[in-house]
C-alpha cells in the first residue's frame, strides 16, 4: 500500500508589486472599480528573464527544507499551472533538472 504524505510546504513570491494604485496610472481604472470587480489588491511580477520553473523551484527549495529532505528524495514533481516557461518540455521536467532531482517522475497539470 502506498503512503502519500505532504512532508513540507514552500511558497514563493516575486518582490515587484503591481498595485491597482499603479494600474490607475496606466489604464483609466480606479482600485475601488478593481476590487469591486476582482477583489485584487496588488499583483506580484516576475523578474525579467525569470518564468515559472524559477518560482517553483525557490518554493521547493523552501519545501524540502521545511521537509528536512533532499531532492533527490522526491517520488514525483507535479507543477499546476497555465503559464509554463515553453510548451513543451514540461515546467515539471525543467524543475526537476534545475533542483537536481534524478530519477523522479515530473509532469505538469
Amino acid at each position: 500500500m502506498f503512503k502519500t504524505k505532504i512532508a513540507g510546504v514552500g511558497s514563493f513570491l516575486p518582490e515587484k508589486v503591481l498595485t491597482n494604485h499603479d494600474l490607475e496610472k496606466l489604464v483609466e481604472t480606479s482600485h475601488d472599480w478593481i476590487i469591486q470587480r476582482t477583489g485584487i489588491e496588488r499583483r506580484h511580477i516576475i523578474a525579467d528573464g525569470e518564468g515559472t520553473s524559477d518560482m517553483s523551484v525557490r518554493a521547493a527549495q523552501k519545501a524540502l527544507a521545511d521537509a528536512k529532505m533532499e531532492a533527490t528524495d522526491l517520488d514525483l514533481i507535479l507543477v499546476a499551472t497555465l503559464s509554463g516557461d515553453f510548451k513543451m518540455p514540461a515546467t515539471a521536467c525543467i524543475v526537476q533538472t534545475k533542483l537536481g532531482a534524478k530519477n523522479v517522475m515530473a509532469f505538469d497539470l
